[in-house]
């Protein structure tokens, strides 16, 4: 991991290792404040280059909470519950939102929703049609044009494809939804996908009697522990682990992010500049000893950089009543 992270982001490995312990505590002082803070929290995000945890607030009252956390505060006028029922409106006119437009996404830094668009003026129009106001919302030119990353740990196949296993869970593993159907068998290891949705969501549980451990291979001729799957804070380093670029590293930009791919639209992502190709699909994402996510999709490549979506990992346990294996 910190090999990647040195060639990835810049940074030696005494950084790397400072970072992720910066992040580690950030991740644990978020969660804290996310629940006391209430209506008046507005997001937060990871500071690299303060190595600290700033966190927004709808009412400087509430500063001193944060700081007493370790944590900056800022002042800023919309809540995250605010910007995060903008973003349930653009989802419930998804199926009316031009094809030049890549998704949507709260970017807690400007308290904004930002729409990546390859058309400015499209995205504005959608976005005031579907009720968010024009001081709440930023549509950013951007040639973003995601799509599932068909083909993230180690390989399996189903049929004729190539997908990575995300993480092993009691009795199988997780992937990305988009690489197989429920019912579908799979080989390298064998099983069958006893569960799968896509688009809506991108996650799929695979069954099987293969001996899969709690690591991700990180493609060094080693593999990194998986100790459990707490989120990480908005601007923590993310590495993600597939088959077809190995391990890679980036950032996280935004959760919660909605991606238009071709087949339909999929909500509650994780937005990152890590790169990722065709065949990485399914992959693991993890910041630090945390599970994040398996790779979705995205727009770019590793050889000129880009943008990927993670599905996160916690929703999937969830939705099939999984137990992640750590080691």
């Amino acid at each position: 991991m910190l090999g990647a992270m040195e060639r990835d982001l810049g940074l030696s490995e005494s950084q790397a290792k400072a970072r992720i312990a910066d992040e580690t505590q950030a991740s644990k002082a978020e969660k804290s404040l996310v629940k006391s803070l209430g209506a008046d929290y507005a997001g937060s995000w990871y500071d690299a280059k303060k190595g600290t945890l700033v966190v927004a607030v709808t009412d400087a009252a509430a500063a001193d909470a944060v700081t007493a956390k370790g944590a900056e505060a800022r002042t800023v006028e919309r809540s995250s519950s605010e910007l995060n029922g903008y973003m349930k409106d653009l989802n419930a006119k998804k199926s009316a939102a031009p094809d030049t437009v890549a998704g949507w996404y709260v970017d807690a830094e400007s308290n904004k929703v930002v729409l990546p668009t390859q058309d400015v003026a499209a995205a504005e129009a959608f976005a005031e049609k579907a009720g968010v106001p024009a001081e709440a919302f930023q549509a950013e030119a951007a040639p973003e044009r995601p799509q599932p990353l068909y083909q993230g740990g180690d390989a399996y196949y189903i049929g004729g494809a190539r997908c990575s296993i995300g993480f092993a869970v009691t009795g199988g593993f997780v992937s990305a939804g988009h690489c197989g159907t429920t019912g579908s068998t799979t080989s390298s290891p064998s099983g069958t996908f006893a569960g799968s949705s896509f688009p809506g969501n991108d996650y799929a549980f695979i069954r099987s009697s293969a001996s899969i451990t709690g690591t991700v291979n990180n493609y060094s001729g080693g593999s990194v522990a998986v100790r459990g799957s707490s989120n990480a804070a908005i601007g923590s380093s993310i590495c993600r682990s597939g088959s077809t670029t190995g391990w890679r590293c980036g950032t996280i930009q935004a959760r919660n992010s909605t991606v238009n791919y071709a087949e339909g639209s999929v909500t509650g992502l994780i937005r990152t500049t890590a790169c990722a190709e065709p065949g990485d699909s399914g992959g693991s994402a993890i910041s630090g000893n945390q599970a994040q996510g398996v790779t979705s999709g995205g727009s770019g490549n590793c050889s000129v950089g880009g943008t990927t979506y993670f599905q996160p990992v916690n929703e999937i346990l969830s939705a099939y009543g999984l137990t992640l294996k750590t080691s």
